[in-house]
């Protein structure tokens, strides 16, 4: 069940990348779980970041909505000669991306304020966000990027998921 459910996500999102998968398709988790290793595929983090053939480690901090789910998403995943991992625990060290949740959010986000992090929240914590904040809309789940926030650190984020965004604090202004 859990793997059909996460295979439909993974269509759902597909080629194109839709945006605002509707929430009662596939569970909300199975759609953010699906996101998260097709976000990185449209950041650019900067030189030096990702040495040659390691792997991009997308992080769990605080608590993880995912189970499975994540690890299924990402499994056999890569991004170039980056192999796509999963770690929830270990702290924030060798994270290229961080989903960040729960009580753990604040402190996390302000560790990570200086680093080449891709830093994703959820709207289930509140006001605290990252560079990429899911969020739903009309029952969809969809997000919002901090592009500014992206710029500060020298992550590059593709204009393609930029378009896409329920909405983008944009470096340009």
């Amino acid at each position: 069940m859990i793997a059909a459910r996460l295979l439909l996500a993974a269509l759902s999102v597909g080629l194109a990348f839709t945006p605002g998968l509707a929430v009662a398709q596939v569970s909300e988790a199975a759609v953010k779980a699906a996101y998260l290793p097709k976000i990185a595929r449209y950041v650019d983090w900067p030189a030096g970041t990702l040495r040659a053939r390691e792997p991009l480690q997308i992080c769990i901090v605080g608590s993880d909505p995912f189970g499975r789910l994540i690890d299924e998403a990402v499994a056999g995943q890569s991004m170039g000669d980056h192999a796509m991992v999963v770690r929830r625990a270990g702290g924030l060290d060798g994270c290229h991306v961080a989903f960040l949740r729960g009580s753990a959010a604040p402190r996390a986000l302000a560790m990570l304020k200086d680093r080449p992090v891709l830093t994703v929240t959820d709207s289930r914590d509140g006001s605290t966000r990252g560079m990429i904040h899911f969020g739903l809309a009309g029952g969809r789940v969809s997000f919002h990027i901090d592009d500014i926030q992206a710029a500060r650190v020298g992550l590059s984020i593709s204009a393609r998921l930029l378009a896409i965004a329920l909405s983008v604090r944009s470096r340009s202004q």
